[in-house]
């Protein structure tokens, strides 16, 4: 495996992004005890930790909050939309970690986030060896406007084949892991999924804008792949994206 240069050699690009869509399944409720404990999320720890006293619940749905900084921390309506993205982590990692933190990731265009919830959604149908089932999808949009370190171009060419793998992580979750530990706000990425698609991994919550509820989706699992969506704000199916 090709070493991954420094971060701090890797230049940063400024994102703005009027919408940055985000895709989640619409089984995972908004967790509205982030938006009504307090103003200030320094206070949380202590609130939420009463409030489990009394509802033994609250643990299972606000997840590790002490991963996310008390200064990085986001609050008020739809917050719990990024929150989530931190305190809820998955253990087998992501592109961008190691299973020890969370990520945010959106990306450019609604159909660029379709592309890639499509193939991690099919990822993870096959490993359960799930049978044909139908999984609804929430539909996220906000806004991005902040700099990351950039993948796209800035980053030499033999790193970025390592980081952008198909299927292997480990090059891209150990150039996270060192970013992360030098307080960088995240990757902007080319997706790997969709051709000319744009995506960003934030680290931490304060780094992109609190989104809301855009539509609802439908994913078709036949038992072996992806075949289509059904887009509820349009009462249509459509074709998956290609990666051409």
């Amino acid at each position: 495996m090709l070493p991954v240069p420094p971060g701090l050699e890797i230049d940063e690009s400024k994102v703005e992004w009027t919408q940055a869509w985000r895709i989640i399944a619409s089984r995972f409720p908004p967790i509205h005890l982030f938006e009504r404990v307090s103003s200030n999320p320094a206070v949380w720890d202590a609130l939420i930790e009463l409030e489990e006293i009394t509802n033994p619940r609250v643990r299972d749905q606000v997840g590790q909050i002490r991963l996310v900084p008390p200064e990085r921390r986001v609050s008020g309506v739809n917050a719990s939309w990024v929150m989530a993205s931190f305190t809820h982590v998955n253990p087998k990692g992501s592109r961008f970690s190691d299973g020890t933190y969370g990520v945010y990731y959106a990306a450019d265009s609604l159909e660029t986030a379709i592309a890639e919830t499509i193939h991690h959604f099919a990822a993870f149908a096959r490993d359960a060896n799930d049978p044909a089932r139908r999984e609804d999808m929430r539909v996220l949009v906000g806004s991005i406007s902040n700099s990351f370190h950039d993948v796209r171009a800035l980053l030499p060419e033999e790193h970025r084949a390592a980081v952008l793998d198909p299927s292997e992580y480990h090059a891209g979750q150990a150039l996270a892991r060192s970013l992360r530990e030098q307080h960088s706000n995240g990757l902007v990425y080319p997706s790997v999924r969709l051709r000319h698609g744009q995506c960003v991994a934030a680290f931490w919550p304060d780094v992109v804008g609190i989104p809301r509820q855009e539509r609802h989706l439908q994913y078709e699992w036949n038992g072996q792949t992806v075949t289509r969506y059904f887009d509820y704000s349009l009462s249509e199916w459509f074709p998956i994206p290609t990666a051409s």
